[in-house]
């Protein structure tokens, strides 16, 4: 068992000779003693390896004087909180005889904590023997504060947005469901309106009246085939022109049943807002249409249809070779002006090529990535 007042004893004779050995000039004394930074030296040849030799700033940083420093183990400063894992590291350097920096949560004379950047390093005499370890200590508890309350203010933030993104989820899930009920009821109501619009058809005994409701029906129809692309596509905020071009021209040739029909496509993805969906599909429905009414349904023919980007635009374009027949002034004139005003919502820019029996109309749209 340890005397300790005999320890206390040698230690203190240790420390005597440590300061005796220097000059009372020598600037290294001196700066140690005066230095702001906390240090100390221990005596390992000593049992327990006491402390021998503290400055001013240790004592301050501790609350301990000299006198119950000097004899005693560094361990005074651990306490109920001390990490385990790094009372280990330092233990094990200091068998090891060699450097060691740990951060280690000590405790004062008075119990409060102080977190401590520790470093120890042995010191040798000419035969390379440790006659001493010489240890400095950094309180950087106002740093460790600082990382503790960004710490909780990150937690924080991130449980936050956690949050925020969880209610956008349920914001965006809502208003998709929202949006394809809508879809379904619109294009619900649009069928409901294009069977009234035949079975009035069927009904009526005046050619006029007939005509003009299958050209209300073919219009409607068109703009049901945008409902229901809108409806079964899961973006339901965007439509595809090249996916809804290649379903209506493949519907509307395959609904005149004629053989001598040559249809080329050359559709490549162009996504648009689907707030420009309905006068996209009327505009394309009419080039179609067009077609159908000068003679294609008719004598058949040859159409081309496409669609593509450009430099920040996309082109839809419908090229047709038929033989011409008559049509009808006011449905040609209604055609016309529908699209003039679906382009003009648009701002398309619409070019009209006629060569013989070659008609080629081309429509560019603005459109953004």
């Amino acid at each position: 068992m340890i005397d300790r007042p005999n320890a206390r004893k040698g230690a203190h004779d240790a420390g005597e000779r440590l300061v005796s050995s220097h000059a009372s000039e020598d600037p290294f004394a001196a700066a140690f003693k005066a230095t702001r930074m906390p240090m100390l030296i221990t005596d390992p040849r000593q049992d327990d390896n006491p402390i021998i030799f503290c400055n001013r700033a240790f004592c301050e940083l501790t609350g301990y004087g000299v006198g119950e420093l000097v004899g005693a183990n560094c361990r005074l400063l651990q306490g109920p909180d001390t990490d385990p894992q790094a009372v280990s590291k330092l233990r094990d350097a200091i068998a090891a005889e060699r450097d060691i920096s740990v951060d280690i949560l000590n405790y004062r004379k008075d119990g409060s904590r102080f977190w401590n950047a520790l470093f120890v390093s042995p010191v040798r005499d000419e035969s390379g023997d440790v006659i001493y370890f010489f240890a400095s200590q950094l309180d950087f508890t106002n740093i460790k504060s600082k990382e503790a309350e960004l710490a909780r203010a990150r937690h924080l933030a991130e449980e936050e947005v956690a949050r925020r993104t969880a209610d956008l989820s349920e914001a965006l899930r809502a208003k998709t469901a929202l949006v394809h009920e809508v879809d379904h009821r619109v294009k619900n109501n649009l069928l409901t309106i294009a069977s009234i619009v035949k079975l009035q058809a069927r009904m009526t005994t005046s050619d006029v009246v007939e005509r003009t409701l299958m050209s209300v029906l073919n219009r409607v129809e068109a703009l049901s085939t945008v409902q229901r692309k809108l409806l079964n596509d899961e973006d339901v905020g965007h439509f595809d022109v090249a996916d809804f071009t290649k379903t209506l021209v493949v519907d509307v040739v395959g609904a005149l049943k004629r053989t001598d029909i040559a249809l080329t496509t050359d559709l490549h993805e162009v996504v648009v807002p689907a707030t420009k969906a309905s006068p996209l599909a009327l505009i394309i429905n009419e080039l179609i249409g067009d077609a159908v009414r000068r003679g294609l349904s008719d004598g058949g023919g040859r159409i081309h249809v496409e669609v593509r980007r450009l430099n920040g635009h996309f082109l839809v374009r419908v090229a047709d070779t038929v033989t011409p027949v008559d049509v009808d002034r006011e449905e040609d004139a209604f055609s016309r002006r529908m699209l003039e005003a679906c382009s003009k919502q648009l701002r398309a820019k619409i070019e009209r090529t006629v060569e013989g029996h070659a008609t080629e109309v081309r429509v560019t749209l603005p459109v953004k990535d």
